[in-house]
């Protein structure tokens, strides 16, 4: 019963965010944002600590007020970043549209082009949300890998959302056939890669000297299927505008490679990294991504890996 009632008040307090913002000019929705991330950072200790300690282990050459001061900004990022992605949802495609920069979109034609589909990976930066809404409206409609939110109300509102523009959302039950489907109909596979994985799946890759690990689906589909791995980003711009960015594919392992599948992932790994580098107020440093990998880790092979109780998004 109490349950109940807490996802029924979380579902009404989003959806008064989400009225606010889609009624008042961006700046304001921005401020908005702000304050939300600013509440969270004060009041979520446990969270904030986590972040922290996890930027410094990051960068060791940094101190620990600058470490602070990212994470503060970490916090109001993903502020925005829930506000802005309910104000896109109450807007037309061609107001959406309005907001957006895209870089590189012709990479995806490309893929596209060869007859195999295309698998777009990114993280949880920036407006990740917000960039698959317009792909849909940029190229064509996708497939996301997702993972079902606790919440029943939440989680209908924000299908409802990723769906808008023409999308189809995949969760766990029977995701490698579809998956397999969409990619056989050449069409493209939107995935996330870095949250925590553990079980027998798991890829130990470096991240940030570190290792973590993180899911074999990516590699497993790319090498089985042939589809080109597009990394793609979504950047902040003033005013509530969004540079979207289609980064060249990731190059394959040779055929002389002792672990492809590893080897992969680790590329794909290192490009994650090298925008979090450049922005590392726009990644996910509140959750626990540095775990003790347990002895069975995967070093040769699954394909859709049993993710964390306590992820935002599945890669299964």
């Amino acid at each position: 019963m109490l349950t109940r009632v807490r996802h029924r008040i979380e579902y009404w307090l989003v959806m008064a965010v989400r009225f606010a913002s889609g009624a008042v000019p961006a700046r304001l929705a921005l401020a908005l944002g702000s304050i939300v991330g600013l509440v969270f950072y004060t009041l979520d200790g446990s969270h904030r600590r986590l972040a922290v300690s996890q930027l410094r282990a990051a960068f060791p050459m940094r101190g620990e007020p600058e470490c602070r001061a990212i994470a503060r900004q970490t916090f109001i990022h993903f502020g925005r970043s829930l506000v802005m992605v309910l104000r896109v949802s109450t807007l037309t495609p061609s107001a959406l549209l309005n907001l957006v920069d895209v870089e590189g979109e012709d990479r995806i034609r490309t893929a596209i082009a060869a007859g195999h589909g295309a698998i777009v990976f990114s993280g949880h930066f920036g407006y990740w949300e917000l960039h698959g809404l317009v792909h849909a409206l940029v190229l064509a409609p996708m497939s996301v890998l997702a993972r079902p939110l606790d919440n029943p109300h939440l989680h209908a509102l924000l299908e409802r959302m990723r769906r808008a523009t023409g999308n189809q959302v995949i969760y766990r039950q029977g995701a490698l056939r579809r998956v397999l489907r969409a990619l056989q109909s050449n069409e493209s596979v939107a995935i996330l890669i870095d949250q925590h994985i553990h079980g027998a799946d798991a890829v130990p890759v470096d991240f940030f000297g570190r290792p973590a690990a993180t899911t074999a689906a990516l590699a497993t589909l790319a090498l089985r299927t042939g589809a080109p791995l597009v990394p793609a980003f979504a950047i902040p711009l003033p005013n509530g505008r969004c540079r979207l960015i289609y980064e060249h594919p990731v190059e394959l392992p040779s055929a002389t490679s002792a672990d492809p599948v590893l080897e992969l992932t680790q590329r794909c790994t290192d490009v994650l990294e090298m925008y979090v580098r450049r922005y590392p107020h726009l990644w996910l440093w509140m959750h626990r991504r540095w775990r003790d990998l347990p002895s069975t880790a995967r070093i040769s092979g699954g394909m859709f890996p049993t993710a964390t109780a306590d992820e935002s998004e599945s890669l299964e």
